[in-house]
């Protein structure tokens, strides 16, 4: 057994995280898949595939769920039986990458059920101005430029 550093193995840990859920997306995006968890035992590894639709990732009998697990030993260079694929069915709200919220309470000027400070993404409507309408249509010449 060849012996490596611990900086080593989480760099390689964290590359294949990365490249495992970048295949999961790619692969997995028109079956509601959103990304792999990855758990390494001594004895295999598991990756847990988060989808809104688990049978559209585990296929008719089992079957797409099998070729992934031959893609993925294939392409990431594990031994056979070491790695196993399971489906997981979440929510559809955690499934949009790059959006986060966050549930803020209203501005509150003494402070007791909020911030402070008027929170920069507040946002405030006024009423529109009064605007005089012309009457008559109004000819503008323009002069051409060279």
């Amino acid at each position: 057994m060849v012996r490596i550093s611990k900086k080593r193995k989480v760099v390689a840990v964290g590359l294949f995280k990365a490249g495992l859920n970048e295949f999961v997306t790619w692969e997995l995006a028109e079956d509601g898949s959103s990304r792999g968890e990855v758990l390494v035992t001594p004895t295999r590894t598991e990756i847990i595939i988060l989808a809104t639709r688990t049978q559209n990732v585990l296929g008719e009998k089992g079957r797409w769920i099998q070729e992934l697990t031959t893609v993925v030993q294939k392409r990431f260079g594990s031994p056979e039986s070491n790695v196993e694929l399971y489906a997981k069915k979440v929510a559809t709200g955690g499934l949009v990458p790059g959006i986060k919220m966050k549930i803020m309470l209203p501005w509150d000027s003494h402070g007791k059920t909020g911030p402070t400070k008027p929170l920069p993404d507040h946002v405030s409507t006024m009423e529109p101005k009064d605007e005089l309408l012309p009457t008559t249509p109004i000819l503008e010449h323009k002069i051409p430029t060279a």
